[in-house]
C-alpha cells in the first residue's frame, strides 16, 4: 500500500489526505511525539478552561488523550480532509461531546478574531514547509497570519516539530519579528523504540502586542534535562542550539549498536557560558568478553594530561580501554577554562548524561565505575595567558604529571591538544590556592618568577632526537669543539638552551618570528641570552635568505622546529615554504659542507609528506630519518656531503662517546636520555 505522496507539494492537497486516510482506515496515525512524551510540555501551556484549536488534526489521538485525562475539553479540531473529519466525528462524537471536528482549511479559517487561547499543531507545519520555494513560503506566511488572528493576546501557538533548520528558522524569525516570545522545548524521550532517530521539539510562541519601533526579541530553549529556559541572543544561535541537540541524538543512535568501529567524540558545554566543559570519547573494545561487571566505565583524564599519547590519540585510547577491561570506556577530558569540585563533583555532574551513552544491555541499576589515574583529577594551574597577532591566544600552565613531577607547558589555543613547549620543574612549585575554592585563588602576578626550570631535561622526544643528530657531525673528537648552531623556532627555548648549556663551546643563533614567544621563553621557561646565545626576531625565511646571500657556509648545524600557523594544510611543522626547493638550497648554502640540517617534520598528509621527502633527497645527498614513537613527528637529518655517510655501528660508537663527554661531573643528566638508543632507530632514506 503506497501512502507516501509522489511529491512534497501533495502534503498540502486535500485529495492526497482523503486518499491517505481512506487507505489507512481507523488506525490512528502519529507522525511523531507520543502523548506521554508531549504531556509534560502541554501541561505547562494548556489550562483546563482554555479554548484550544488543533490545526491539521488528522486521525491523531492527541486531542482525544488531552480530553480524556482532563487537560482540556473545549477543543476544536480542523482538517482539509473530509474523509478524516467524518472518521473522527464518528469516533469521538458520542464519547467526547464538548470536542468538535470541522472541515476547514487553516489558511482560510472561519473563526472570529482572538477566539482561542491555544493553537496546537502536531506536524502540520513540517508537512506544509517541505521546501523554501516562494509559493510554499507564501502559504506558511498565510498560515502564521491566520494563527495570529484567531489567537488572543497572551495566547500560545504550540507547534510539535522535528525542527528541520529551515522550518525552525522560518517560525522563529516570523513570530519574533511580530514581538512574540519564542521558546523551544526539547521533548524528553520515553526510552521506547522511536520511529524517528531525531528528537521531537515543541515551539511555544506566546502572543504579545507588537510595540512599534522595538527590536527586542525574547528567544529561549529548554533542553529536556532542565526546566529553566536558556536565553539565546539571536535566531541563528537558537537554530544552532537545536542543531547541536539533533547531532547528539544521531550520535546516541550511532553508538546504540556496539561495537562502534570509530571512536565518537562530543563536547558537553557549560550551561552558563556555553563553553566546552568536558570532551568525551566513546571507545568500544570488541575483544573484551562481556560479563555483568565490565559493560561500561567512565575514565576521568587528569587535568593537563589530555595531550599524552594514551589519552590524546585514538590508538592510545583504544589501548587504555582494552587494558581497563571494559566493553565500552567513556574517556572524559577536562577543560582549562573550567573549575571542578573534585572527583565526587564531576561524578555527580556527569552521572545522568553519561548513562545516555551506555551500551545496550547494561543490567538495570548497574553501578558504573568512575576511574582515573591515582583516583584524582590532577592539577592544572594557568600561570599566564595572552595573545599575539602571529600565534593567537596562548597559555602557560603548570600541570602535575605521572607521579610527583610537575611540568610547565606552552599551549597555543588554536590547537589546544598539542603541547607547543614543555619543561620539567625541579620541584613542585607552590600552586596558588590549590586547596581553596576558585574565588579564593590568588592570580599570579606578571612579575612572579617562573620557578625553577630543569634545563637538563628535554621533555619532548623530538628534541632528544634532534640533539642526538649532532653525532653526525664530522671530526675525530667525540665532543665537537666550537660549534655554530642555528635554531629556527624558539617556543619555550628548551632546545637551544640544552645545546648552549651542554655544548660549552657552541654559539647558538635563534630565529623567532613572534616577539611574544621571546617574552614567554624568558619570563616563564628560564631562557636567557648571552655571549653564546642570541635571538633574532625575524621571519626564518628572510633570515636564512639574507645569510645565504651575505655569509654562506657558516653553520655546523641548522635545526628547524617551527610550527605552521595555517591549520588547513596537512603539515603542521614546518610551514610549507620552509621545505620548498629554492629555500632548501639556501639552507644548504648556509650549512658547512660537513654540517647537518635537522628538520622536525609533522605531516599527516601522506602525499604531501612524500613530496617533501623527495625534495629533501633531491637537495641533500644524505638523508636519515628517525620516527618518534607514538607521535606524528619524524626527525630528518640531512647532510650536503655524500662522504659523511655512517653505518649504525659507527653512529652508536659516536653517540656513546659524545654522551660520555657531555656527562661532566657536577652537571645533571637525565638518565633516561641515552643518545645511542635514540640513534639506534635512525635509518637512511
Amino acid at each position: 500500500m503506497e501512502l507516501l505522496p509522489r511529491s512534497p507539494g501533495e502534503f498540502g492537497s486535500a485529495r492526497y489526505w482523503d486518499r491517505f486516510f481512506r487507505q489507512r482506515g481507523q488506525r490512528p496515525f502519529e507522525w511523531y511525539g507520543a502523548f506521554p512524551e508531549l504531556c509534560p510540555v502541554l501541561h505547562k501551556y494548556v489550562r483546563p478552561r482554555d479554548k484550544v484549536l488543533v490545526v491539521g488534526c488528522g486521525n491523531s489521538e492527541l486531542s482525544e488523550q488531552m480530553y480524556d485525562v482532563g487537560m482540556c475539553e473545549d477543543i476544536v479540531n480542523i482538517d482539509i480532509s473530509d474523509a478524516v473529519i467524518r472518521q473522527m466525528q464518528e469516533r469521538s462524537g458520542s464519547t467526547r461531546p464538548k470536542m468538535s471536528y470541522l472541515l476547514m482549511d487553516m489558511l482560510q479559517m472561519d473563526f472570529p478574531d482572538a477566539h482561542f487561547q491555544v493553537v496546537l499543531d502536531k506536524g502540520t507545519l513540517d508537512a506544509l514547509l517541505t521546501d523554501e520555494e516562494e509559493a510554499t513560503l507564501a502559504k506558511v506566511d498565510q498560515m502564521f497570519a491566520e494563527i495570529s488572528r484567531v489567537l488572543q493576546v497572551g495566547g500560545r501557538y504550540l507547534c510539535v516539530s522535528l525542527a528541520q533548520a529551515h522550518v525552525l528558522k522560518k517560525a522563529v524569525e516570523y513570530f519574533s519579528q511580530e514581538g512574540w516570545v519564542v521558546r523551544v522545548h526539547q521533548v524528553a524521550s520515553s526510552g521506547d523504540k522511536q520511529q524517528f532517530v531525531l528528537p521531537v521539539f515543541v515551539y511555544v510562541m506566546t502572543k504579545f502586542r507588537k510595540i512599534p519601533g522595538s527590536a527586542a526579541q525574547i528567544l529561549e530553549i529548554c533542553p529536556e534535562e532542565q526546566d529553566k529556559p536558556m536565553r539565546m541572543e539571536s535566531a541563528e544561535r537558537l537554530v544552532a542550539a537545536v542543531k547541536d541537540r539533533q547531532h547528539y541524538a544521531l550520535l546516541c543512535s550511532q553508538i546504540s549498536k556496539p561495537p562502534c568501529r570509530e571512536q565518537v567524540s562530543l563536547d558537553l558545554c557549560d550551561k552558563e557560558s556555553g563553553k566546552p566543559r568536558y570532551t568525551l570519547h566513546v571507545v568500544d573494545s570488541p575483544s573484551v568478553k562481556p560479563s555483568r561487571d565490565n559493560h561500561f566505565a567512565i575514565f576521568i583524564i587528569p587535568q593537563g594530561r589530555e595531550t599524552e599519547w594514551l589519552f590524546g590519540t585514538e590508538e592510545g585510547r583504544r589501548q587504555l580501554a582494552a587494558s581497563a577491561g571494559f566493553g565500552r570506556l567513556l574517556t572524559v577530558a577536562l577543560h582549562r577554562e573550567q573549575h571542578y569540585e573534585g572527583m565526587a563533583g564531576i561524578q555527580a555532574e556527569l552521572s545522568g548524561k553519561v548513562m545516555e551513552l551506555a551500551p545496550p544491555g547494561l543490567p538495570a541499576r548497574q553501578q558504573v565505575p568512575f576511574l582515573s589515574v591515582g583516583g584524582d583529577i590532577g592539577v592544572r594551574v594557568v600561570r599566564h595567558s595572552d595573545s599575539s597577532p602571529l600565534s593567537g591566544e596562548f597559555v602557560v600552565e603548570d600541570v602535575k604529571g605521572d607521579g610527583s613531577c610537575y611540568f610547565r607547558r606552552l599551549i597555543f589555543l588554536r590547537n589546544r591538544n598539542v603541547v607547543q613547549s614543555e619543561a620539567r620543574l625541579l620541584a613542585p612549585t607552590p600552586l596558588p590556592g590549590q586547596k581553596k575554592r576558585r574565588k579564593d585563588k590568588k592570580k599570579p602576578s606578571p612579575a612572579e618568577p617562573p620557578g625553577a626550570i630543569d634545563k637538563s631535561y628535554l621533555c619532548c622526544e623530538h628534541h632528544k632526537a634532534m640533539v642526538a643528530g649532532l653525532c653526525l657531525l664530522g671530526g675525530p673528537d667525540a665532543l665537537p669543539g666550537e660549534l655554530a648552531v642555528l635554531v629556527v623556532g624558539l617556543g619555550g627555548g628548551s632546545l637551544p638552551l640544552f645545546v648552549h648549556d651542554y655544548f660549552s663551546q657552541a654559539r647558538v643563533a635563534v630565529v623567532e618570528i613572534d616577539p611574544s614567544m621571546l617574552e614567554v621563553a624568558t619570563h616563564w621557561f628560564g631562557f636567557s641570552q648571552g655571549d653564546r646565545m642570541q635571538v633574532h626576531v625575524s621571519d626564518g625565511l628572510d633570515y636564512v635568505a639574507k645569510l645565504a646571500a651575505e655569509a654562506p657556509a657558516q653553520f655546523d648545524a641548522i635545526m628547524f622546529d617551527v610550527d605552521s600557523k595555517d591549520l588547513t594544510v596537512g603539515m603542521s611543522c614546518p610551514p610549507p615554504a620552509f621545505v620548498e626547493k629554492p629555500f632548501l638550497q639556501k639552507v644548504k648554502t648556509v650549512l658547512k659542507p660537513e654540517g647537518v640540517f635537522v628538520l622536525n617534520l609533522v605531516c599527516r598528509d601522506a602525499r604531501l609528506k612524500e613530496s617533501v621527502l623527495a625534495t629533501l633527497r633531491d637537495t641533500f645527498p644524505l638523508l636519515y630519518a628517525r620516527r618518534i614513537e607514538g607521535e606524528v613527528n619524524e626527525i630528518l637529518f640531512c647532510q650536503p656531503s655524500p662522504g659523511g655517510r655512517r653505518d649504525p655501528a659507527e653512529l652508536g660508537t659516536r653517540a656513546r662517546a659524545l654522551e660520555g663527554a657531555l656527562r661532566r661531573p657536577g652537571r645533571p643528566w637525565d638518565s633516561s636520555y641515552v643518545l645511542a638508543d635514540v640513534l639506534q632507530a635512525v635509518h637512511l632514506l
